[in-house]
């Protein structure tokens, strides 16, 4: 009977063992590096405030208000020619988003400066360039009070969402684990936010969902961390806090580069090739994972040395 890859133990075994990028022996001293982590981070930090006080976020349609129109063609929209056709009418920027079926799109404007006349001449415009091709089913004149109010709803949902995941942790693990799990988030989404303010990306709807995206994303890889930190720590109640956290940190190392490196590739090619539709969530997502990866690696973990509780902890360990 001929070998298959079934009947082959030799193969099967290669298979199915784990696959490591990094060693499994491997035994890199991240706790001796955390104040070169903490360095980093303190100056990602002050860049973000920095950039925010000075440049400020370049708040998009959906934050700044402006115009409306739902519409519907007689075939399927073609969205690249759709948005070369409305960029040529020089009403600044405007954003393309197909819904329902493939004739269906939704075409927001930036507001016009000039007041009530100028958006009715700006959707004229509009209509004037697409003419009878297109079946118009609503146009709205969207005010900065109600982008006001959807930047609060976003700014609410952020805080909200890392405020939730880090309560999780603290019940799941202990509460010195969500301490630590809430600043390395914060960490992660405000210094994406200050990606905003130093390219000036147009910040919207969108940039909020890669946001609330990136704070699930990083807190995966945290919480992987404190899993084997815990785990660690009930088998081994005489070992030093330091050799536990590095420990599980190597030991997870492997993991959370694959995960990273996984990510990124098919993050990359709608970074560079996805136009300026995506090009908000994609860069944000990006910058997110790499920061993101970097904090649980270097900074999470770390920050239970200062945890009260599990400082005493570990001077009851060594006492033992």
């Amino acid at each position: 009977m001929p070998k298959t890859f079934f009947t082959d133990q030799r193969l099967f075994t290669m298979f199915l063992r784990p696959l490591h990028i990094i060693p499994p022996d491997t035994k890199i001293d991240f706790v001796a590096k955390r104040w070169w982590a903490f360095t980093t981070t303190i100056i990602l930090v002050i860049a973000t405030v920095v950039a925010l006080g000075v440049k400020g976020l370049n708040l998009g349609i959906d934050f700044k208000g402006g115009i409306l129109i739902e519409a519907k063609a007689a075939q399927n929209i073609d969205m690249g020619a759709l948005r070369d056709t409305l960029s040529s009418l020089n009403l600044g920027e405007i954003d393309l988003q197909q819904f329902g079926a493939p004739d269906d799109v939704m075409i927001r404007i930036q507001k016009q400066a000039g007041g009530d006349q100028a958006q009715m001449t700006a959707i004229q415009k509009v209509r004037d360039k697409l003419g009878t091709a297109y079946d118009y089913r609503r146009i709205d004149v969207v005010g900065p009070t109600v982008g006001n109010e959807l930047l609060h709803a976003g700014i609410i949902a952020t805080v909200l969402a890392m405020l939730a995941i880090s309560l999780y942790v603290g019940i799941r693990f202990e509460w010195q684990f969500g301490l630590a799990a809430l600043i390395a988030t914060f960490h992660d989404v405000l210094t994406t936010v200050g990606l905003f303010a130093v390219t000036q990306l147009d910040f919207n709807l969108t940039s909020v969902a890669a946001l609330l995206t990136l704070a699930g994303y990083s807190i995966n890889d945290t919480v992987v961390v404190f899993d084997r930190i815990r785990e660690t720590l009930r088998r081994q109640k005489a070992t030093d806090l330091r050799v536990i956290i590095n420990d599980a940190v190597n030991q997870t190392l492997s993991r959370t580069i694959m995960t990273a490196g996984t990510t990124l590739l098919a993050l990359l090619p709608l970074v560079f090739m996805g136009g300026p539709t995506l090009i908000n969530f994609s860069a944000a997502l990006t910058w997110g994972i790499l920061v993101g990866t970097y904090s649980s690696i270097y900074v999470a973990a770390a920050l239970l040395l200062y945890m009260p509780t599990l400082k005493r902890m570990d001077r009851l360990t060594k006492s033992s």
